[in-house]
């Protein structure tokens, strides 16, 4: 089949309408995804680095999810230990009644309540874990707070402690007749007063790390977060669309694919008059 010429006007004017249609077809697939680039075709260097800076942002967003599980481990032993401090100074309480009374039924009697509340107190260490991590009954927490590893890597160590043990506060249960009258009970009273306040100094000091653990999590949390927004307004910079300037660009390119369609056919019928003077 021998093939159709076409003039230079039309040819032009068809050139045109298909750059044309080739751009809008560009400025659309911008609007429908929000996205200047795609793909590494748009633009190579936009579009790996913002890549880079995704991972980075997904890596620190599964850190981010351990922290919060952290403070949460944190908060559970803080609980506890706000807890058993309160049954340590019950505690002190008994004893204290104890020491002051002469009768041995009375002393008897606080000295099973005595009893009890260090009963209560392995029982609240006991139940002061979160997700099987407990920092009141020996188990310790690490907490990873960047991606990188090796000498790199940058994380927190924290130690536990076992009040969940028999004897962890250096305190002892009162056995039958040790709260008796006498000289060798009103010794015992002391002996247990004097237990008493070193195991609430052991679990103010306690309290005091964990609150330090607990601020440094969290003021890593905070940055995490803050780093996590940075790295994807970055990478949003790099290949996010401006929806304005495309619709305006949109716009722009109908009325010259429309002006272009009028001049195709202008040129067309520039060729069919030439056909009429035959």
């Amino acid at each position: 089949m021998a093939n159709v010429t076409i003039s230079t006007g039309v040819r032009a004017n068809l050139i045109s309408l298909q750059q044309t249609a080739n751009m809008m077809s560009e400025t659309q697939n911008r609007l429908a995804t929000g996205k200047k680039v795609n793909s590494a075709l748009d633009n190579p260097n936009s579009f790996f680095t913002a890549a880079g800076l995704n991972d980075r942002a997904s890596d620190l967003s599964t850190l981010l999810d351990d922290m919060g599980q952290a403070v949460q481990t944190l908060k559970a032993a803080d609980e506890g230990i706000k807890s058993i401090t309160s049954l340590v100074e019950a505690a002190k309480a008994k004893a204290n009644q104890a020491a002051q009374s002469s009768s041995n039924t009375d002393r008897a009697k606080f000295a099973g309540e005595y009893n009890e509340l260090l009963t209560q107190i392995q029982g609240i260490a006991k139940d002061s874990g979160y997700k099987g991590k407990n920092l009141l009954d020996g188990d310790s927490l690490s907490v990873t707070f960047n991606e990188k590893v090796g000498t790199e890597k940058n994380s927190l160590s924290i130690s536990g402690v076992s009040y969940a043990a028999d004897g962890a506060l250096s305190l002892t249960e009162v056995a039958d007749g040790g709260w008796d009258t006498g000289d060798t009970g009103d010794a015992a009273i002391e002996d247990t007063l004097s237990s008493l306040t070193n195991a609430l100094t052991s679990l103010r000091t306690q309290a005091s790390t964990f609150g330090t653990n607990l601020t440094v999590v969290e003021n890593r949390q905070n940055f995490t977060k803050n780093m996590i927004n940075t790295l994807q307004e970055g990478a949003d910079s790099l290949v996010n669309a401006d929806s304005n300037e495309e619709g305006a660009k949109l716009l722009a390119l109908q009325t010259r694919q429309s002006l272009a369609s009028t001049a195709l056919s202008l040129a067309s019928q520039a060729e069919q008059n030439v056909l009429r003077l035959f």
